[in-house]
């Protein structure tokens, strides 16, 4: 099932979309999780913790879920 992430702003980086699912517990978090870890995003892997994230992009965090961010 996919979950929805609601955004006020334009967009949100990857990293704080990480911290803002609660799938890690600080932002200090990010670079290692995405070293560690693989996310897609709209099917493509991509590990840039500064990635913006915009209305309507999928996300899959395996292990986590999947996400779709609406504005």
């Amino acid at each position: 099932m996919t979950k929805i992430v609601k955004i006020e702003s334009d967009f949100i980086t990857l990293g704080q979309f990480l911290k803002l699912t609660d799938i890690i517990q600080s932002g200090g978090m990010a670079k290692w999780f995405l070293q560690e870890n693989t996310v897609y995003i709209n099917g493509e892997a991509d590990n840039r913790r500064g990635r913006k994230l915009v209305d309507g992009d999928l996300i899959r965090v395996p292990g986590h879920g999947s996400f779709l961010i609406k504005k």
